[in-house]
């Protein structure tokens, strides 16, 4: 099984526009959607849709919109009450596939709030394969809380895919504290490693960087790459995978998809070149699909994926 947290979750509003993106002008949206969000959400969705076991670790009070559209998903959660609704945030994709999101900051969560959050996630840690810790934090969410609960999940395979100062934070500390799995982007990888960002597109530079993670404590690290594929970088070895020819309809999901995909070949003890290739199979599904849709299996070609073994050893 597969237990998400998603301590900053949303409402997804997606607004697909018929041209691009004119400021101070009126447009009219050609479609409109929601669906319940957050990354955590996002990959707990991924991996259900596979007919995978999941469990997503919310905050969320009996009456919020998000839980009650949840509720209809089907999805298996554990809700926290907590003082408000969840966020919406608003997504304006073009017809070329550029994505403009404009993400609220969120309810804050009290100090109780958050703990009873967490005693929740530890709760169901012993039955989970991997705990994912995704998104960003709420507001009055101290930004080291992720390095707090991947201590107390000790014993646990963790996934982190977070930025800015909870992702700043968490590397601080992983000489105590490094996951199991890391899931950066480019501009994270970079924001990690003081690389180049304009570097990072290149897979071998990426694996570099990447490589310097696990040098310090991270068992595995999946890059994502845009249109670049993205590279698995483990003690053993490294991998760069093609991203396949797709139309990119909406980036929203990509990554959360992606991780979904890595971790579903995971629990079918698939070796790391097919869980990369898998990951990427599953983030190309989701930026082709419009709006905040995410890929179902049969979304999917892992065969369409070409993986490459990369010459570059990552130090011990």
């Amino acid at each position: 099984m597969i237990v998400t947290l998603t301590a900053n979750p949303s409402i997804d509003h997606t607004v697909a526009l018929a041209g691009p993106l004119r400021r101070g002008d009126l447009q009219r949206a050609r479609a409109a959607t929601s669906y319940p969000g957050g990354k955590g959400v996002n990959v707990s969705r991924v991996v259900a849709a596979a007919n995978a076991a999941t469990i997503a670790v919310l905050p969320g009070s009996d009456g919020d919109p998000l839980l009650r559209v949840l509720s209809v998903t089907g999805l298996d959660f554990r809700a926290v009450p907590c003082g408000g609704p969840a966020r919406t945030n608003l997504t304006l994709t073009e017809a070329d596939g550029t994505t403009t999101k404009i993400n609220e900051p969120g309810t804050p969560l009290t100090e109780v709030e958050r703990n009873t959050l967490a005693d929740r996630l530890i709760g169901l840690a012993p039955a989970a394969s991997w705990v994912v810790l995704s998104g960003s934090l709420p507001p009055l969410v101290p930004v080291d809380w992720y390095v707090e609960l991947l201590r107390r999940l000790r014993g646990t395979r963790v996934a982190v895919d977070t930025s800015d100062a909870p992702l700043l934070a968490l590397a601080a500390h992983f000489d105590s504290a490094a996951p199991q799995l890391l899931k950066p982007n480019a501009e994270e990888l970079a924001q990690l490693t003081g690389a180049d960002l304009a570097e990072l597109h290149d897979p071998t530079a990426a694996a570099r960087a990447a490589g310097a993670l696990v040098a310090r404590g991270v068992d595995a690290v999946l890059a994502t790459l845009g249109a670049a594929g993205a590279v698995l970088v483990t003690a053993a070895g490294a991998w760069h995978a093609a991203a396949p020819a797709i139309t990119a309809r909406s980036t929203v999901g990509a990554g959360d998809s992606a991780l979904a995909g890595y971790l579903l070949a995971d629990l079918d003890a698939a070796a790391p070149a097919d869980r990369l290739r898998r990951a990427v199979a599953y983030g190309s599904a989701a930026a082709a699909l419009p709006g905040t849709g995410l890929p179902g299996p049969h979304h999917t070609d892992p065969s369409a994926v070409i993986v490459t073994a990369l010459d570059f050893q990552p130090h011990h």
